[in-house]
């Protein structure tokens, strides 16, 4: 039981579950994004293979999505360091 005034650690843990429910979220939606934009970019008409020129498109533009994900994370990551001096 919570202490009076003090928060109710249930509402802290649905709080943190929320959160991390939203992320997870969050991250779906990225990876379904960077799906439908490296498959309209790189594959002309779908078949039964992939031929390796789309093998290569499909990997050069996720590695591409990835990499500017990171950066974009480690930016934001230095801002909110800096913020919080």
């Amino acid at each position: 039981m919570a202490e009076p005034g003090g928060p109710d650690p249930a509402v802290s843990e649905l709080q943190r579950l929320v959160a991390a429910e939203q992320q997870r979220a969050q991250f779906t939606a990225q990876v379904h994004n960077f799906m439908d934009v490296c498959w309209d970019k790189c594959v002309d008409k779908p078949g039964s293979k992939l031929d390796s020129r789309t093998e290569s498109c499909l990997a050069s533009c996720v590695e591409r999505f990835i990499d500017t994900t990171l950066s974009i994370t480690n930016r934001f990551a230095q801002i909110v360091q800096k913020g919080g001096h």
